[in-house]
C-alpha cells in the first residue's frame, strides 16, 4: 500500500506545552485512517499538522517531518495556499459561508483563479453530486446555504472541499454535531469519497471508526499506543490501554 502522508518523529509544542510526542504515522492512500482517543490527547492537532493549520497559531513549534508523497509539507519552499488546496478540510461544526449554496461551493475555485463560467459550474454541479446534496439542492442552488439543516450543511462543506480536487480530506469529527441520519450519510458519503481521496478522520465514536475506516491509530497524551488495521486494533489490540479505551474503562 503506497503511503499518502506520513509523519516521521514528530513533536508539537503550543508554548511550553508538549503536544505532540514523537508521533510516528503512515497514512495510506485512498482509504480511510481513523485517529481515536480521549479528549485533549492531540488528535486534532495531529490533523491541524497535516495541513499545516497549527501555522495560524503563533506559539506553535514543531519538530521532525511531515511529507505529503514523500515530499516535506513544512519545507520553506511550500506554497501554504496550494498545500491546503491539496489537502482540505471538514470541522467539526458545519461552517458554509453567509453566502449562496452555490457561491459555497464555488468558492475555492473562484479563489484559485478559475474564470471560466462553464468550468466553475460543472465543477459545482459534480461536487454536489459527489457528496450527496445535489438532488437536494439542485433547484435552490441560488438560497442561502444557512438554510440548510445541519447535516445538509456538513454535506455542502464537504462539496466546498472536494470541489478544488484534494488528493487529501481531513475530518475533525464531522458527525458530532449532527443526528442519527445526518451521520449514516455523511458515513456513507465516506465510503464513496475513499475511492477518489485520502480520508483521515478524528472521531470519539468508537463505531463510527469501525463502520468507515481500514486503519486506526489511538492516540493517548499525545504519543499513538498502537495503530494498525481497524479490525486488529479493535479486535486485538496489543496494549492494555488500547483495551481500556475502546472497552470504556475510561475516556
Amino acid at each position: 500500500m503506497d503511503n499518502k502522508m506520513e509523519a516521521k518523529n514528530l513533536n508539537t509544542y503550543f508554548d511550553e506545552a508538549h503536544i505532540l510526542k514523537d508521533v510516528n504515522l503512515k497514512i495510506p492512500g485512498n482509504t480511510v485512517t481513523s485517529l481515536i482517543g480521549p479528549s485533549g490527547c492531540g488528535k486534532s492537532t495531529f490533523l491541524r499538522t497535516l495541513n499545516r493549520m497549527n501555522d495560524l497559531i503563533s506559539t506553535f513549534k514543531m519538530e521532525g517531518l511531515v511529507s505529503l508523497d514523500e515530499e516535506n509539507i513544512y519545507d520553506s519552499k511550500v506554497d501554504v495556499v496550494e498545500l491546503r488546496k491539496k489537502v482540505g478540510m471538514v470541522f467539526q461544526k458545519p461552517n458554509p459561508f453567509p453566502k449562496s449554496i452555490f457561491d459555497n461551493v464555488a468558492y475555492g475555485l473562484n479563489t484559485h483563479g478559475m474564470t471560466d463560467k462553464g468550468k466553475i459550474d460543472e465543477r459545482v454541479e459534480e461536487s454536489l453530486k459527489q457528496s450527496a446534496l445535489w438532488d437536494e439542492v439542485k433547484d435552490k442552488l441560488d438560497k442561502s446555504a444557512m438554510g440548510l439543516s445541519g447535516g445538509q450543511q456538513q454535506r455542502l462543506c464537504i462539496a466546498r472541499t472536494i470541489a478544488v480536487n484534494p488528493e487529501v480530506i481531513l475530518m475533525d469529527e464531522p458527525c458530532s454535531a449532527l443526528d442519527p441520519i445526518s451521520t449514516t450519510k455523511i458515513e456513507d458519503l465516506i465510503h464513496k469519497l475513499k475511492e477518489h481521496f485520502t480520508i483521515i478522520i478524528v472521531t470519539h465514536n468508537m463505531q463510527q471508526a469501525t463502520r468507515v475506516s481500514k486503519y486506526t491509530a489511538f492516540f493517548l497524551n499525545g504519543e499513538i499506543v498502537e495503530s494498525g488495521l481497524t479490525d486488529q486494533v479493535f479486535v486485538e489490540p496489543q496494549d492494555q490501554r488500547t483495551e481500556d479505551y475502546i472497552t470504556g474503562r475510561f475516556g
